[in-house]
């Protein structure tokens, strides 16, 4: 267990994983862990060769060196560093298993990470899965997808995702993932805590399934209802829309300031 207060304000931790409607096994992994104010969500790729292995790998290791080298809570910067290294690590180990593991070669995963200090949060990601914060009832998306179709958007190519999709460019195509070189390039930010801020991390079987307008909704009113709920809601909605993929979210709400 972490020693002393690792945040100036009071944290409500909630996750959720589901195979979906359609997939016959769940691929995505998910740790929180509140003494140590970390979130993980993976979204394993490459399915017979062991999605499912890269993403409890990345999870598992990442916790693992959390708990190991815990990360300054009063120096973000140093953090973030210390975040991305630990990133660098799981995809080094889980580059090495599918160059040991024949039957397990070409597996890879995605991975978003939070870590939270003193009145901070380390957020880190590679791939697809994304993290959103909601602040003052306005949804936004804090990462930006490593994937072919964001890319092409990015370049001008196309106006939106809608365009690129009807063009036929599809959105499973990642441009990163972890496993899938001896290096990869990650992404990390420090955002401010506020309190009331929700921070929503997932996989593109939520994403893919319910609409940020939607999500938005539901995150709102988690002040009527309870952060558990909130994780209910969005894991029914994305099955009820299809669950056409493995769905796994986690949520950190922001509380009133205790120190």
């Amino acid at each position: 267990m972490a020693h002393g207060s690792i945040s100036a304000f009071s944290l409500v931790y909630a996750a959720r994983t589901d195979t979906g409607r359609v997939r016959s096994r769940n691929e995505d992994a998910v740790v929180i862990d509140p003494d140590w104010g970390l979130v993980v969500v993976a979204d394993g790729v490459g399915g017979a060769h062991a999605g499912d292995v890269a993403s409890r790998l990345a999870t598992t290791i990442i916790a693992n060196c959390v708990h190991d080298h815990p990360v300054p809570r009063h120096d973000s910067e140093q953090t973030r560093l210390t975040i991305e290294e630990m990133i660098e690590e799981a995809n080094v180990a889980i580059w090495r298993h599918s160059k040991e593991n024949e039957h397990q070669a070409g597996m890879g995963t995605t991975v978003v990470v939070g870590v939270a200090g003193w009145e901070w949060l380390v957020v880190a990601h590679v791939g697809d899965s994304r993290i959103y914060r909601l602040r003052a009832g306005r949804l936004e998306q804090l990462s930006r997808d490593h994937s072919f179709i964001q890319e092409v958007i990015d370049q001008g190519f196309f106006a939106n995702r809608e365009d690129a999709k009807r063009y036929g460019i599809g959105e499973n195509i990642l441009t990163r993932a972890l496993g899938s070189a001896a290096a990869v390039k990650i992404a990390s930010a420090v955002v401010e805590l506020v309190t009331g801020d929700v921070f929503l991390f997932c996989t593109d079987g939520l994403t893919g399934m319910v609409p940020d307008e939607w999500m938005q909704q539901i995150l709102t009113s988690i002040e009527e209802n309870s952060l558990e709920s909130a994780a209910d809601a969005l894991l029914r909605i994305a099955n009820e829309r299809g669950g056409n993929d493995n769905i796994t979210l986690a949520l950190l709400q922001v509380g009133q300031r205790i120190a």
